[in-house]
C-alpha cells in the first residue's frame, strides 16, 4: 500500500491541542491524526455493518 500526502491548514490553537493529545500518547501529531482518522473510519464502517445486519434480520 502506498502513501499520499494530505496538507491541512489549521489554526495555532487546534495544533497546540493536537500536540498535547499526541504527547500524552507518546506520538507525533501526524501519527495521532492518522490514527484518529483510521479509528473514526473503522467506527463508521462497523456501524454500517451493524445496520446492515439488523436490516437483514429484521431488527430495525
Amino acid at each position: 500500500m502506498g502513501t499520499t500526502v494530505l496538507s491541512l491548514r489549521i489554526d495555532g490553537e487546534l495544533l497546540e491541542r493536537l500536540r498535547q493529545h499526541a504527547a500524552k500518547r507518546g506520538m507525533s501529531v501526524q501519527d495521532y491524526v492518522v490514527q484518529t482518522l483510521i479509528r473514526d473510519d473503522f467506527d463508521q464502517r462497523f456501524q454500517s455493518a451493524v445496520d446492515e445486519t439488523e436490516k437483514f434480520y429484521g431488527l430495525t
